[in-house]
Order: structure tokens, then C-alpha cells, then sequence
């Protein structure tokens, strides 16, 4: 028999797997917590109990599909590959994991308005942003780039992943958009290589 506490936990799980295709599928502003309440079969009591609002509710979705993003680039980047074959193979996790719904549209483009920029990017920090900083600096430890300004680089390149995973959200052909976009990164990715560095000591020439 379940405990209180493994109940209380299998009620918040499925609210959250209900308001995560909810709000992928209506954004959040086309969510009615009537509607949900009703399919989960439980009262907006039982729903402020958990998630405390509806902004609170959809701050745990946000959390959960940043984290599973996360994994899913973790697991790519972790590949025993040379460090630039693993950093552009978790580049492409996270612009494949971005073509599901729940991700571009509870991610990319309502996360950031709902919760604000601070808030959003507080949880990005700790997902995603967490694995982009740690690639780029195994980039600069194995001699693929330039020591200088990594948080810069890191800055540029999550900026570009973000806009690609919202522009191929709605392309014809979001494969190909994902194929352009990593092979476009590998070039910019030569063009900071140590000897490309502006603040890199070149030899003297003969």
C-alpha cells in the first residue's frame, strides 16, 4: 500500500505530465486550471497545495523540460569522441530535444515571458548553460580554442542554439536546419582556435 508521501508524489507527477501537454499545447495563456483540475480529477485546492499558483505550476514544467534537455545533452557530449566531435554531438542533442513541442513552445518561447528573463535564465544556468560552460572550457583545455573570453563564447553560442531551435521549430525541413546549424558552429568553432586569437602571440615570420 502507498505511503502519504509516495501518493502525494504520484498526484504531482501526473499534474505535471497533464499541464506539460496542456501548456505545449495551448501556451501557457490558453490554460485553464478548470480544465486541468477536471481531466487530473482533482480540485484547484489540490493543484495550489503542490504547485502553490499557476505560474508556480508552470515554473516545474519549465524546470522538468530544462533538466530533460540537460540529459539528453549530457548523454550526447559524453561519447568517449575527441572533445570538439562531443561538444558539436551535445550541440545537436539540444536542437533535436528542442523539435518537441513541450520544448520550444513551455522552453524557448513562453518560459522566458511567464517567468522572466532573471528567473528563466536562473534555471538555464543550472541545466544547460551548466553543460554549454563545462564543453566550451574542455574546447580551450584540449587546444580547440583560445583561452581567452570563454564566457563570452559560451554567451554567443547558446544565444545562436536558442534562435536555431526556434526557427526550425516551424521549418520544412528541420533536420537539414539542424545539419546547417552544426556544421556552421564547427566553422566558427575553427575561427577561434588558438592561433586565430587576437590576444594569441603569433611568430614572428621569416
Amino acid at each position: 500500500m502507498a505511503t502519504k508521501a509516495e501518493q502525494r508524489e504520484r498526484t504531482r507527477e501526473e499534474i505535471l505530465r497533464i499541464a506539460t501537454r496542456r501548456f505545449a499545447e495551448s501556451s501557457y495563456a490558453g490554460v485553464a486550471l478548470e480544465d486541468l483540475v477536471a481531466e487530473a480529477g482533482l480540485t484547484r485546492g489540490a493543484l495550489y497545495h503542490h504547485f502553490g499558483s499557476k505560474q508556480g505550476l508552470f515554473a516545474a514544467v519549465v524546470e522538468r523540460a530544462q533538466f530533460a534537455v540537460a540529459e539528453a545533452v549530457e548523454r550526447a557530449a559524453a561519447a568517449d569522441v575527441a572533445p570538439l566531435e562531443a561538444f558539436l554531438a551535445g550541440c545537436r542533442a539540444f536542437l533535436e530535444a528542442s523539435l518537441a513541442p513541450e520544448v520550444r513552445r513551455i522552453l524557448l518561447v513562453d518560459g522566458p515571458a511567464v517567468l522572466g528573463w532573471g528567473d528563466w535564465r536562473d534555471g538555464d544556468l543550472e541545466s544547460s548553460a551548466r553543460l554549454l560552460d563545462a564543453g566550451v572550457a574542455e574546447l580551450a583545455e584540449a587546444g580547440v580554442i583560445g583561452s581567452a573570453s570563454l564566457g563570452t563564447v559560451t554567451t554567443m553560442i547558446s544565444g545562436a542554439l536558442n534562435e536555431v531551435a526556434i526557427a526550425n521549430a516551424t521549418a520544412a525541413e528541420p533536420e537539414r536546419g539542424i545539419d546547417d546549424a552544426v556544421t556552421t558552429l564547427a566553422r566558427m568553432i575553427a575561427g577561434l582556435a588558438p592561433a586565430a586569437d587576437p590576444g594569441f602571440a603569433q611568430p614572428p615570420g621569416p
